[in-house]
Order: C-alpha cells, then sequence, then structure tokens
C-alpha cells in the first residue's frame, strides 16, 4: 500500500500506481490466509494489520477505473465495503473514486 501511494503521491502514470497495488493486494492477501481468513469475510479496519490490504484494495479500485477497467473497479469497491464498511468510509473520504452504488448485496 505504501509503495502505490507513494507512486500515486508521487505523479507515477496510473499503470505503475495499478500495479503497485494489485502486487500489493495479493501479497496481503496470501498473508491473510496464512493467518486464517478464508477468502471472505470481514477484515476489520479496526486490526492495524488489516488496514495494509484494505488501503491496497481501494487503491486498486481507483486505479482501475482511471486505467479504464469499470467491472473491477466496481467488483474492488465492493470487495472493501463487504470487508469493513469502517475502511469504506475511511478510505473513501481520501480516496474519492471508489464506486458510490456499493453496499449490501
Amino acid at each position: 500500500a505504501a509503495l502505490a501511494e507513494a507512486a500515486r503521491d508521487g505523479g507515477a502514470d496510473e499503470m505503475t500506481v495499478y500495479a503497485f497495488a494489485r502486487v500489493g493486494y495479493h501479497r496481503s492477501l496470501d498473508m491473510l490466509r496464512r493467518n486464517g481468513w478464508k477468502g471472505h469475510g470481514p477484515v476489520p479496519w479496526e486490526h492495524e494489520p488489516n488496514r495494509g490490504f484494505l488501503r491496497c484494495l481501494a487503491i486498486l479500485a481507483v486505479s482501475a477505473r482511471t486505467i479504464g477497467e469499470e467491472a473491477e473497479w466496481e467488483r474492488c469497491s465492493q470487495f472493501l465495503y463487504d470487508s469493513s464498511e469502517a475502511a469504506y468510509d475511511a478510505l473513501a473520504e481520501r480516496v474519492d473514486a471508489l464506486a458510490p452504488s456499493v453496499g449490501p448485496v
């Protein structure tokens, strides 16, 4: 998440930001799974070690939209909301392009 945020904040092209966010997202998924997460269910924002994954997911959503991947933008935004409504709310303030139509399915 830190590399994706630094790339974004440093003016890197969107494909670079997307690449950093995607790698961070997948590495974070691996860590969550090693710690017993089954691939669904809550990933609490309140648990500080989860924040890297959730931040990557938010940046991935936004950068996907920027490069024209609308379906991935919506999917990642929904995944973030489903994982942690608190993270979605906290990150939506910082990342203004999360899909607005997400919510309980």
